[in-house]
């Protein structure tokens, strides 16, 4: 979709729709208002019948209105006014964006972008609008034989600024959302391919690809017989049960103007299916298990995101990707693996295998000497009923590194929440037969499994993200969501911004 940005009264707009919004308690916005009074009280009596009541969401399209030079005008419930937040305006966008798209309005004025939210400036509107509305019209059919038919799908949309002033603000602020959206669509497009596609050397290739695409992306994807030399045994014990081989995958994004500046780094968890090995998983729902390397696409799309904007970051991606499955071959519960690290884990369920790759790859992450390393991993099932499906879970070593991406996740709109990371949780990892286990009892199962990863990654300020809840939705539904693309990339410009 294109968007531009622009400054004028709704009224004098050629489009195929200007959209504007109404209050619940039926008080027309300003830009409405100004509908109103050139169409000589038209929006007035709608509201006063009762047509247009204002609860957000709501949405009700107008053809003809006098006075206007619009084909159609979209009127959107806005909700109760003093309560038009983050929430209320994105909801507000996402209504509006899906019925054009599937009422034929090929082109659009949008005005909610210049409503007043609490604590948002014009940049963060017009961001937002612009990532709402991608995600408003984003499908994944590819490999359906005959797609849905969209008639006239919205191809532009014009987001409106207060004043002139605004215009260049805007138009970045438009780039900014646009490459975040990008990001989260090539993260969703790999979330959303099932398993026999999206393999190991399949995501290696599209991490090859973007690399093509975008030069100051560096790519390295390391085989087998590579992390073999590296002794990462501990991501190599989960490959054991797969017939497709593992890809260590490594994106360097360094575009820092900091003399010196050290990199952020990224590591997401890459199980490109995951049907617990040995310690087999129930049938039930193990489809969704191709979802399980949403951690290693989030770094794609980070990285997809930060290119497009031309960031100037330095940013390192580390991506173990495989597949957990049953075989001859397979890891066994009680089995004692030697990680890169040199500790010694006792696995004692075969399930509990993100942590396992992740923690070669956290060790693998020290090379760089990092300002920071961010892990991502849909890790446990426990985090889904901690938290639901609105925020990740959060873990830090560090308060201040846990305050600026809980920062970035509430100025992204992808929420996070940050729990505690207290040395008496680790008593659960003891092990009689090696260093530690790589699972504690059933209690607290998503703070154990970050104590486990908290044990390599001592040399370095460290969070850890559990995105089980939020990196794909269920039901109607169903798909991934892209998330914590919003996030990542929104803290890698913050932190490069703060950083002296």
């Amino acid at each position: 979709m294109e968007f531009t940005i622009k400054s004028g009264s709704p009224e004098k707009q050629r489009s195929a729709c200007v959209v504007v919004g109404v209050f619940d308690n039926r008080k027309p916005s300003l830009s409405a208002e100004l509908i109103d009074r050139a169409s000589n009280g038209y929006i007035s009596e709608i509201i006063r019948r009762g047509d247009m009541e204002g609860k957000l969401g709501a949405t009700l399209l107008l053809h003809n209105v006098r006075g206007t030079l619009a084909d159609r005008v979209l009127l959107v419930g806005l909700g109760k006014e003093r309560d038009f937040r983050d929430h209320e305006f994105r909801s507000a966008i996402r209504s509006a964006v899906k019925l054009l798209n599937e009422t034929g309005s090929y082109e659009a004025v949008l005005y909610l972008t210049e409503e007043k939210v609490k604590r948002r400036e014009v940049a963060w509107r017009v961001e937002h609008a612009v990532v709402v509305a991608m995600e408003a019209v984003y499908r994944f059919e590819q490999l359906k034989s005959q797609p849905t038919e969209v008639r006239r799908p919205l191809r532009k949309l014009t987001l409106s600024v207060p004043q002139r002033s605004d215009l260049t603000t805007g138009e970045k602020a438009a780039a900014h959302g646009l490459a975040i959206a990008h990001g989260m669509d090539l993260a969703r497009d790999l979330g959303n391919l099932p398993a026999n596609v999206c393999t190991p050397t399949y995501l290696a290739d599209r991490a090859k690809q973007l690399g093509a695409e975008f030069p100051e992306v560096q790519v390295k994807v390391l085989e087998r017989t590579e992390c073999e030399a590296l002794k990462m045994g501990s991501f190599l014990s989960v490959t054991h049960g797969s017939d497709q081989s593992p890809r260590f995958i490594v994106l360097e994004y360094l575009q820092s103007q900091r003399k010196q500046a050290k990199p952020c780094v990224l590591v997401g968890k890459g199980i490109t299916f995951d049907t617990g090995g040995i310690s087999l998983k129930p049938g039930l729902d193990m489809d969704q298990m191709k979802f399980d390397m949403c951690g290693a696409a989030s770094v794609l799309g980070t990285f997809r995101a930060i290119a497009e904007m031309k960031a100037q970051v330095n940013a390192v991606g580390l991506i173990p990707a495989c597949e957990n499955m049953p075989s001859g071959r397979a890891t066994k519960p009680g089995d004692i693996v030697t990680s890169m690290s040199g500790q010694t884990v006792e696995v004692l369920n075969t399930d509990a295998e993100g942590r396992l790759i992740l923690a070669d790859a956290l060790t693998y992450a020290e090379r760089y000497e990092p300002e920071a390393v961010v892990d991502i991993a849909t890790l446990t099932g426990a985090m889904v009923i901690a938290l639901g499906h609105v925020a990740s879970g959060l873990f830090s070593n560090n308060e201040t590194l846990a305050r600026a991406l809980l920062t970035a996740g509430d100025d992204a709109y992808d929420r996070a929440w940050q729990l505690p990371l207290w040395e008496d949780y680790q008593e659960g990892l003891l092990s009689n037969f090696a260093d530690f286990a790589n699972i504690a009892g059933r209690a607290a199962g998503s703070i154990t499994a970050a104590c486990f990863l908290s044990r390599f990654t001592k040399k370095y300020n460290w969070a850890h993200l559990d995105i089980a809840g939020t990196a794909w939705k269920e039901g109607k539904e169903k798909g991934a969501t892209g998330r914590p693309v919003p996030l990542l990339t929104t803290w890698l410009l913050a932190h490069e911004n703060r950083v002296p």
